[in-house]
């Protein structure tokens, strides 16, 4: 799918954005019964993260339905950073019209304009729908060398 015009362009949110993406996060994670600070301590932190170059997010729609939030971080294995799609989120109603597409696409776009090494995701292993999506995208829950399945560990402090 080529770079999509209007509604459908994904575009890089600011600092003043922060509101608009801790709606949506918060959103997603109410859906999911997921714990949430909720969207006005989201909001403050993402207004001071949002400044940082580290911390990307990306937002579709008119208004905003969909997000994509992103951290970068250095690594010793690769020449560039590695970038954590921390989260992606359309709203229900919008979802299966190319939106999520879109937003991997411009992040993948700017991630290759920047010099990022390697763009990486975590997926629950019931997801299927999620795993789908993102293998379409290129991605892979393997290995590229072994092929050995991927897993993700957490030690939640």
């Amino acid at each position: 799918m080529s770079e999509l015009s209007g509604e459908a362009a994904a575009h890089r949110a600011g600092p003043s954005d922060a509101a608009v993406v801790a709606r949506l996060l918060h959103d997603f994670n109410t859906e999911f019964d997921t714990p949430t600070p909720g969207a006005v301590a989201l909001t403050r932190r993402l207004e001071s993260l949002l400044a940082e170059s580290n911390t990307i997010a990306y937002l579709i729609g008119e208004p905003a339905v969909g997000v994509a939030l992103v951290t970068m971080r250095s690594n010793v294995w690769n020449e560039g950073p590695v970038a954590l799609l921390d989260e992606l989120y359309i709203a229900p109603p919008r979802r299966g019209q190319g939106l999520g597409s879109a937003l991997i696409q411009r992040l993948v776009s700017d991630a290759v304009d920047s010099g990022v090494s390697v763009i990486e995701i975590n997926v629950d292993e019931e997801d299927v729908d999620a795993q789908r999506f993102y293998e379409r995208h290129g991605f892979r829950g393997t290995d590229p060398d072994t092929g050995d399945r991927a897993f993700y560990y957490a030690l939640e402090l």
